[in-house]
C-alpha cells in the first residue's frame, strides 16, 4: 500500500525551528522526484521545495529560501525549517512524483506530483 505520512508539526514561536519528516511505504523514494508544499485556508497549495529525481536539482520558493532545507533518503524526506515566521503557519504536505518531473531550477509543477501525504499543521505564534 502506497502511503506518505508527515510528522513533526506543531506550535512554535517566531524564530524557532522545526524538522518535518515524511515516511513513505509501498515504493522506493529514490526513484521519485519529491517535494514539500503548504496550504492555508482559502489559498492555493504552495510549492516550497523539491528535489529532482534525475540530477538532484533543488528548488526553493522565494518565501522560504535561506530558511528551509529539503533532504531525502530511500524511505523518508525531510524539511528543516529555521527562523520560522507567523506567515509560515499552514498545513504542510509532502509529495512524490512518479514521472520524475515537477521540480525545476525555476519552480515546482505540483500537477506532476501524484502521491500526497495527509498533511501536518505548523503554527507559528508568540
Amino acid at each position: 500500500q502506497v502511503q506518505l505520512v508527515e510528522s513533526g508539526g506543531g506550535l512554535v514561536q517566531p524564530g524557532d525551528s522545526l524538522r518535518l519528516s515524511c515516511a513513505v511505504s509501498g515504493f522506493d523514494l529514490a526513484y521519485y522526484t519529491v517535494g514539500w508544499f503548504r496550504q492555508v485556508p482559502g489559498k492555493e497549495r504552495e510549492g516550497l521545495a523539491c528535489i529532482n529525481r534525475g540530477d538532484g536539482t533543488t528548488y526553493y520558493a522565494t518565501s522560504v529560501k535561506g530558511r528551509f532545507a529539503i533532504s531525502r533518503d530511500h524511505a523518508k524526506m525531510y524539511l528543516q525549517m529555521n527562523n520560522l515566521k507567523p506567515e509560515d503557519t499552514a498545513v504542510y504536505y509532502c509529495a512524490a512524483a512518479d514521472s520524475g518531473y515537477g521540480c525545476y531550477y525555476h519552480g515546482i509543477n505540483k500537477v506532476e506530483f501524484d502521491k500526497w501525504g495527509q498533511g501536518t499543521q505548523v503554527s507559528v505564534s508568540s
